[in-house]
């Protein structure tokens, strides 16, 4: 067996593990928390939403562990167990030529993924969400969604595949270089696009109507110094109970977008808080400084592509006979996060510093009671744990626990 094999299974195996006793971490400790209420939100939090919240995510939790076993089965199959060559084999049989070959063998298996994981969406919309009443969707709503982003995925993923393969194929040793500027700029296209072009599609964008809350909003956004193309409610509520707000969109092209169900359950005063918290995203610069992290690390990733495609072993020791750039791309893309599982923390750290961060900023803005007071709402209706495991909060959550979140915003307000 070569090196490189047995590394993958060491990491593959370690990948599994750590995520199977994070999982069992969380539900043990979620269920020795489920009978008492947290004291910091005893006088909130009625002990039966409490928990519905932690049967919630204990379900959730439970489909998580089916599914890892279904992901480790499949990315051993597609890699040691001959997939990706049997697919890549039959496209080649129908010499097509190297670029139509190349996303023949790329679309290919991206569908035959996607189609694998039908079944864990089918059950949590519509049998944990539903269960727990925040499903909205019908099936033909859902169905209706999988086509559209099919057909968007072919629209715009095609030709981004076949720009990046051209490259690797035709634009000598730096190639990765001028493919990165391609996925550079892909991205900032696809941000400046989204809340324009593409999420029309999916939901309805009607300006905010409530004349003396917009006017609260507009005066908000003019203290912090954000100018948008303007605040838009989402019809969420047709596919799901829970509750959201953000902002998208870069330049002028910027929206700020809150959900009906959010609007349904929140005061004026809470609305404007939740907002101050969002536009202390911007004003902190964390949208920034995402996407230079994005860029930079998709920069070392292309990198990393140009010189493991050069080695024959990369090929070999994943399974596949025939080396090609298309190949590569699928195995880089396929094996990748099994190597970088381990820095997850590390991303979920400066989530939540930037979490923090924004707080301040709402606290400074706004009423930071009145941001406690959404933060609790939102934990209710959206179900939300308040009884994480420390452990498994900081390997994975972008938002600090509940009760720590809460006590900052508390300090925040005293202060003030």
């Amino acid at each position: 067996m070569h090196p490189f094999t047995i590394l993958f299974l060491v990491f593959l195996t370690a990948m599994a593990l750590t995520r199977l006793w994070l999982s069992l971490r969380q539900q043990r400790h979620i269920l020795a928390h489920r009978d008492a209420v947290p004291e910091a939100f005893a006088d909130r939090i009625p002990l039966a939403d409490h928990q519905k919240a932690a049967d919630y995510s204990i379900a959730k939790l439970k489909l998580g562990r089916i599914s890892l076993g279904w992901e480790v089965l499949w990315l051993l199959l597609w890699t040691l167990g001959g997939g990706i060559e049997a697919i890549d084999q039959f496209w080649r049989s129908l010499q097509l030529g190297p670029m139509t070959t190349g996303i023949g063998v790329i679309l290919s298996i991206t569908l035959m993924m996607s189609l694998l994981d039908l079944p864990f969406s089918l059950y949590s919309t519509f049998v944990i969400e539903e269960r727990f009443g925040f499903n909205k969707m019908t099936f033909g709503l859902w169905l209706t969604d999988l086509l559209k982003t099919a057909v968007l995925m072919i629209v715009i993923g095609v030709p981004l595949i076949a720009a990046i393969l051209w490259l690797m194929n035709r634009a000598g040793e730096w190639w990765w270089l001028y493919a990165w500027g391609v996925w550079g700029a892909f991205t900032l296209l696809m941000i400046w696009a989204y809340p324009t072009f593409i999420a029309p599609l999916f939901n309805r964008f009607e300006p905010l109507k409530d004349e003396a809350l917009r006017q609260r909003i507009e005066s908000l956004l003019q203290r912090a110094g954000f100018k948008s193309q303007g605040v838009f409610v989402i019809d969420g509520s047709k596919r799901s109970a829970h509750g959201n707000a953000y902002f998208t969109g870069f330049g002028d092209n910027k929206r700020i977008v809150f959900y009906d169900t959010l609007l349904d359950s929140l005061s004026e005063d809470e609305i404007e808080a939740v907002l101050a918290h969002e536009l202390g995203h911007f004003k902190r610069k964390h949208i920034r400084k995402s996407l230079i992290l994005s860029l930079l690390t998709a920069l070392i990733g292309f990198a990393l592509l140009a010189w493991l495609m050069q080695q024959p072993w990369f090929y070999t020791a994943l399974g596949v006979s025939t080396p090609s750039t298309h190949v590569a791309l699928v195995l880089f893309m396929l094996v990748l996060p099994v190597f970088t599982f381990f820095l997850s923390p590390l991303f979920a750290m400066l989530s939540r510093k930037h979490e923090f961060e924004a707080d301040e900023f709402a606290s400074q803005q706004a009423n930071a009671r009145a941001l406690i007071s959404a933060l609790v709402n939102l934990y209710r209706e959206n179900a939300s744990t308040l009884t994480p495991d420390p452990v498994h909060s900081a390997f994975y959550d972008s938002h600090p626990p509940a009760s720590i979140r809460i006590n900052h915003l508390q300090r925040l307000a005293h202060a003030r």
